[in-house]
């Protein structure tokens, strides 16, 4: 499989403001891909381009390694963060609108839009109002008519905006089965839970540079700082008293039945050598490396680029 995305050198401007900096990255197929950044690092900029709303002043994105075009616009399905339904329309009546805008023929458009009405317990929407549904009732709308045409690409900005956590769990559940079924997707959000729990790979955007690149298992064991917790059975002065001078004690937290240790491992040391001990200190229940989550990861990279304040 190769990459549906490529994206090279790309810089934007506006006016004065320069909104990507020679930002390059690659998105494999099959895969859901997180475009992460603060607000105004420029993941909404490189969206816009690779959707030709907007174009590159310096730069190419290649998609299947062909020069983007207006030809690939209909292997693309986009939501935007801004959501744009016609508020009189009635829901049907737009949704199938929508549909053949994207070449779909009005009685395959109806067929699949009654499908996923069902499926999102949606069948007495039809002939509402768009106004007169919730934000997010009008949010379902959309999500099924960006992916009703079956978009090789799926670009998707703030997904899960404005849902509740049954919609969020039926929405993340359709992705899953997304890219099951052969779709990539880009998925730009701010909540850092979903990126762990639905992301393959990554790129974080901060300051209009790409700052970081890779697969999510991956970035978590780079970032990781040799810390481990350890549920035991024992004293617990017993355990700081083994550890003293040799680890370093994060925490200790006593629960119903056992403790829980966080601790650090010099790089000197190794994970057998804390093994070793605190056995003759007490009974280890537990024993699991601690990896950062994909929050703190972005947390230390977006620090890590900071500029340093001049004097």
């Amino acid at each position: 499989m190769g990459n549906i995305i490529t994206a090279k050198n790309i810089v934007k401007r506006y006016s004065k403001h320069v909104a990507l900096n020679d930002v390059s990255f690659t998105v494999p197929e099959g895969v859901i891909y997180g475009l992460l950044g603060p607000n105004g690092a420029g993941k909404t900029s490189m969206i816009r381009i690779i959707n030709q709303i907007t174009a590159p002043d310096s730069g190419e994105v290649l998609f299947n390694n062909e020069k983007l075009s207006a030809d690939h616009t209909k292997s693309i399905g986009y939501l935007p963060e801004e959501r744009g339904l016609y508020k009189k329309m009635k829901v049907g009546e737009q949704a199938l609108y929508l549909a053949r805008l994207k070449g779909m023929n009005k009685a395959d458009a109806e067929a699949k839009l009654k499908a996923w009405f069902i499926k999102f317990e949606m069948q007495t929407w039809w002939d509402k109002k768009v106004e007169d549904l919730s934000k997010g009732m009008q949010q379902k709308v959309q999500f099924i008519v960006t992916v009703l045409h079956e978009p090789k690409l799926l670009i998707l900005d703030e997904p899960f905006s404005g849902f509740d956590p049954i919609n969020v769990e039926l929405i993340k559940g359709e992705l899953l089965r997304l890219r099951k079924d052969g779709a990539t997707i880009i998925l730009s959000t701010h909540n850092m839970a979903s990126v762990e729990e639905l992301c393959n790979n990554i790129t974080l955007i901060n300051q209009s540079k790409a700052v970081l690149e890779g697969n999510v298992t991956e970035l978590r064991h780079s970032f990781k700082a040799h810390t481990w917790e350890v549920k035991f059975q024992g004293s617990e002065d017993a355990v700081r008293s083994a550890l003293n001078g040799k680890f370093e004690l994060i925490e200790m937290v006593p629960e119903i039945s056992l403790t829980v240790a966080k601790i650090k491992i010099p790089d000197a040391l190794n994970s057998n050598t804390l093994i070793q001990t605190l056995l003759p200190s007490c009974t280890i229940l537990g024993f699991s490396e601690i990896l950062p989550s994909m929050s703190e990861i972005f947390i230390s990279a977006v620090k890590r680029n900071q500029p340093i304040p001049q004097a």
